[in-house]
């Protein structure tokens, strides 16, 4: 046989111990020769068996750590060989330990997952196939289940908050989370800061509104806020202001024309607008048509700061804001009330001629029941003058000359009365004169003539 293909079965101890060292130190691609025969043939076989498997688990463990540990396919598992024993021991601990560790972070993964959808229900089992979590991975689950009862909590105490005050009307109410810290113990304090806030200031708003439609004009808006609600305040406020303004003048105008006879008088409310306009005008417009019309009916004015009498709050609401809303409304049909039989009782005294008209504003109190009771009493007072004056004149007219003007006046009224008083006692003296004041006061209606007769 030719010497080149001759096989050996002689074991060549210098390579064994070269790749004996190769596999301690876990390099696994060396190789004995493969043409050895018999005993050293099957050493050498036996020995590059191991090798190769060696080689291939180590390459089956990388990959598998790879694609686990880095690429996150958390399904992917070491291969285990076709031989058993050890290596097939060691390829299923691995894998085992794969699974006991992928378990809890899917477990984890899918609690995170609901909670980041907000499903706050699902939590993470503390125990696998019967056996209890333990070390870091009980920690890790107890945790997470911690979050999310305490998210659950915060989210149900949020929500609870958000439907009394925003939905239900009930202020006060604050959010309970116990054990929060960091920043759900912030979101919870701001949102009992909110509730807070709006609490203080929707009861402020409504104690000043309430005032306003119990004819009570010396409360105002102080509480601090920012931005809408800021100019909510400052519109209220100046609401206030303007009523208090209005009644001031109204008032003023009533005891000047119906107690002191003081013609002339006009109201001025600054800034005013839409109905509480018309309201200033109307009232305006009676007083001059009294003064010019008999010099002594003076013109009482009421001006309602500014606003439009014909809406009302129309939303759906409960609670304290309903409380709010109600207020609201019935000081607005208080004022549009009041408008109406001021206007009624200024067109029938101040345009038709209509005397003895009075306000009835049922029931109205504080401030509104003071204006409604001096127009009344201006209107009364103007009643009175007037057919006092118009029953004397009348007797003068029909060449009665017995009557005098009696009724208690002051100012142009009183000068008024005077005059006449004197007329009567002077008519056979200036019989011509006489005849011009009565035609100009009794008949055409104008005030403030006086008889020019030289020499009396």
């Amino acid at each position: 046989m030719n010497t080149s293909t001759e096989l050996r079965d002689e074991l060549d101890a210098k390579r064994l111990l070269e790749v004996l060292i190769a596999l301690k130190k876990g390099d696994f691609s060396t190789r004995m020769p493969s043409d050895l025969t018999g005993l050293a043939g099957k050493i050498a076989d036996t020995l590059n068996d191991i090798m190769e498997i060696n080689d291939e688990m180590t390459k089956g463990i990388t990959e598998v750590s790879r694609v686990v540990g880095r690429e996150g396919r958390l399904t992917q598992r070491a291969m285990v060989p076709s031989f058993g024993g050890g290596w097939a021991t060691i390829v299923k601990s691995v894998n085992t330990l794969i699974e006991d560790l992928v378990r809890p972070t899917t477990e984890m993964a899918r609690v995170i997952g609901a909670v980041a959808k907000g499903d706050l229900s699902q939590t993470m089992a503390l125990e696998v196939d019967g056996r209890p979590l333990k070390g870091q991975f009980l920690r890790a689950a107890s945790t997470a289940n911690t979050m999310v009862d305490q998210l659950s909590s915060f989210a149900s105490e949020v929500t609870r908050v958000a439907r009394e005050v925003g939905t239900e009307g009930k202020l006060g109410g604050q959010a309970q989370v116990k054990g929060v810290a960091g920043t759900w113990k912030d979101l919870t304090d701001s949102v009992n800061s909110m509730a807070g806030n709006l609490t203080a200031q929707v009861r402020n708003i409504a104690d000043v509104t309430t005032a306003v439609a119990n004819g009570d004009l010396s409360k105002k808006i102080t509480v601090d806020v920012k931005g809408e609600i800021l100019e909510l305040k400052n519109t209220i406020n100046t609401m206030v202001d303007q009523l208090r303004s209005f009644a001031s003048e109204v008032t003023r105008v009533a005891r000047e024309v119906g107690t002191e006879g003081k013609l002339g008088g006009q109201a001025y409310v600054p800034g005013v607008g839409g109905t509480w306009k018309d309201l200033t005008d109307n009232v305006n417009f009676m007083a001059s048509n009294l003064t010019g019309q008999v010099r002594n009916i003076a013109e009482v004015t009421t001006a309602v700061a500014r606003g439009d009498l014909s809406k009302k709050i129309t939303v759906d609401v409960k609670g304290e804001i309903l409380e709010l809303k109600d207020t609201i409304n019935v000081m607005v049909d208080q004022l549009s009330s009041f408008a109406s039989e001021v206007t009624r009782v200024a067109r029938e005294v101040g345009t038709e001629g209509k005397l003895g008209g009075q306000a009835n504003v049922p029931g109205v109190a504080g401030t509104w029941k003071d204006l409604t009771d001096s127009v009344n009493s201006m209107a009364g007072n103007l009643t009175a003058q007037v057919r006092n004056i118009a029953d004397v004149t009348t007797a003068v007219a029909n060449g009665d000359l017995s009557k005098k003007i009696t009724v208690d006046v002051k100012g142009e009224i009183l000068e008024l009365k005077n005059t006449i008083n004197v007329m009567v006692d002077q008519l056979n003296s200036f019989a011509s004169e006489v005849t011009r004041v009565a035609r100009e006061v009794g008949t055409e209606g104008k005030l403030g003539g006086q008889a020019n007769v030289p020499g009396v």
